[in-house]
């Protein structure tokens, strides 16, 4: 979860006291390279995907690649600290997969595709499933996460992990995002003393720096958006319940999902058709189906698209207004209708209830969680894990404590008035007078803002601070978000966000493909020490 999220919430508190046509895409990147030889740097899936079908390089060559540039950026060089554990396997699945297209056997897109997977998400291999938590290192699932089947059988080859805020940015008000006990800091490639955001900051800075070709993350409040629109990345938050959540540590099973985290529009899609759908562990999953979403990269799709402009969203960064300004301009001359501006009204209305919201469900989730994924763990619940912190509290909390824990393990179970009543609170003013009165009242069909502000100076002694974000109305409705690259602030990126109702995600992928092909402007990162003020 996005710091910035408990920031808000909180802020009261503190207060008083307390296509259509299908395309081949083009690379998004525009500008140079800055020396930089990786023979894949920026490559799509769909381009990996020829080079191996005509026998230019081979699943185990890639994987092998990426492996050697991990080691010269994230070991060393610049010291990403983006990925936590490698798997020791990744060059025998990838030379088994090999073997297979030499049969004759190409499972799909995924086909011998290096990607990360965030370190909440269970893996049942040698490593770890840790969410970045000591308490965690060490302790390897009994079965794959769903999502993490459907990869598997989709041909994709798992790296291995990434780096993220500890516990999915949880535990405490005043965290460092991209920091956990176990995999330290993640540095942002962009500027190294900025921070990633968070919660999925290695996924979002291992993807930037072309350590693999694409990343899951996860999101329950900005998680997978923020990361992404900081570094440069397209990120998509699914709507709640088309990815199964079966197998990831949780916070809230009414907002939490994975996503892909990718360098185009196009490779966004490729995963998300990998991962989305059914699911029988996970309820929420019963309307999902299963959808080749490459089918909605329709460069043309903005044509008599209308989008409502939430100027009361922008925030107060008036750099990064003049970014998002640039990128209205060019969605109305790719034949966009902007509605500009329009309210998404009663915002503040549902603040406080989505913290009630989350701090309820993580306390009953996560002993589901541990019971099943995390049998030879110390602990079994959301106390043990408090009471486990405190005895390793030099390890665990150099930096910043646990009182979101503390409130969670203190709130009664998901039958109690005060969260049924913070759930309807958020149902009633996210969706029902939020979302969707917004789109109907303006005829629109989708919601554009700024993702977020660029990325702030990371300070392990204060905290996180940042400028505004749009992550929480479609996080708290469930509803789907996507970021695509929109520009830059002092070398700085930041995204433009596309907001959309229930099970969308054809019209916004459409959406974003058809503005990331005419702006272009992903940049790789350059690895500076610091931003530049020019």
């Amino acid at each position: 979860m996005d710091r910035r999220v408990f920031v808000r919430l909180l802020a009261p508190l503190a207060l008083l006291g307390g296509n259509r046509t299908l395309a081949q895409p083009r690379s998004p990147s525009a500008g140079p390279r800055s020396g930089d030889r990786f023979p894949w740097l920026e490559a799509s899936v769909a381009q990996l995907q020829e080079a191996m079908q005509r026998g230019a390089t081979s699943a185990r060559s890639l994987t092998a690649a990426y492996l050697e540039r991990i080691r010269m950026l994230d070991r060393s060089g610049p010291q990403l600290r983006s990925v936590i554990e490698l798997n020791p396997d990744a060059l025998a699945i990838a030379a088994a997969l090999d073997d297979e297209r030499r049969a004759r056997r190409v499972r799909g897109p995924l086909h011998g595709i290096p990607l990360l997977l965030k370190d909440n998400i269970a893996t049942a291999d040698r490593m770890s499933t840790s969410a970045g938590s000591l308490v965690l290192q060490g302790v390897r699932p009994p079965r794959d996460a769903h999502l993490v089947a459907r990869l598997r059988d989709a041909g994709a080859v798992i790296l291995g992990k990434t780096n993220l805020s500890e516990w999915a940015n949880i535990r405490s008000t005043r965290s460092t995002s991209g920091w956990s006990a176990r995999g330290g800091l993640t540095r942002n490639p962009y500027a190294l003393d900025r921070n990633t955001s968070g919660s999925s900051s290695g996924s979002a800075a291992a993807i930037a720096a072309n350590l693999a070709a694409i990343a899951v993350g996860t999101e329950t409040d900005g998680s997978i958006v923020s990361p992404s629109s900081i570094n440069g990345l397209v990120g998509l938050k699914p709507t709640v319940g088309l990815v199964s959540r079966d197998g990831i540590v949780p916070i809230s099973h009414t907002q939490d999902t994975a996503g892909p985290m990718t360098r185009c529009v196009a490779d966004a899609a490729a995963l998300l058709s990998a991962i989305a759908g059914p699911d029988p562990r996970d309820a929420a999953t019963a309307r999902a189906e299963r959808v080749d979403y490459t089918r909605s990269l329709d460069a043309r799709r903005l044509a008599g698209a209308r989008l409502g402009v939430v100027r009361n969203q922008f925030g107060g960064n008036d750099r990064v207004s003049a970014v998002i300004d640039a990128s209205l301009a060019m969605l109305k001359a790719q034949g966009a209708v902007l509605v500009d501006p329009v309210e998404l009204k009663n915002t503040e209305k549902y603040g406080d209830a989505e913290l009630e919201v989350l701090l309820f469900e993580l306390k009953a989730g996560l002993a589901r969680y541990l019971a099943e994924f995390a049998r030879d763990a110390p602990v079994r619940t959301l106390a043990d894990v408090i009471a486990w912190n405190e005895q390793h509290r030099a390890q665990e909390m150099p930096w910043f404590g646990q009182e979101l824990f503390e409130r969670a393990q203190a709130k009664g179970g998901l039958d109690s008035k005060e969260y049924l009543d913070a759930l309807a609170a958020c149902a009633r003013y996210s969706r029902a007078e939020g979302i969707d009165a917004v789109l109907a009242e303006h005829k629109l069909d989708a919601l554009v803002a700024p993702t977020g502000g660029p990325a702030w100076l990371t300070d392990p002694i204060n905290g996180d601070h940042y400028g505004g974000s749009f992550s929480t109305p479609a996080a708290v409705a469930g509803y789907p978000h996507l970021t695509v690259p929109a520009g830059f602030v002092h070398g700085l990126p930041v995204g433009l966000s596309f907001v959309g109702p229930p099970y969308s995600e054809p019209l916004l992928i459409g959406l974003g493909y058809a503005f990331e092909q005419a702006t272009r402007a992903r940049r790789p990162p350059s690895f500076a020490r610091t931003a530049s003020l020019s």
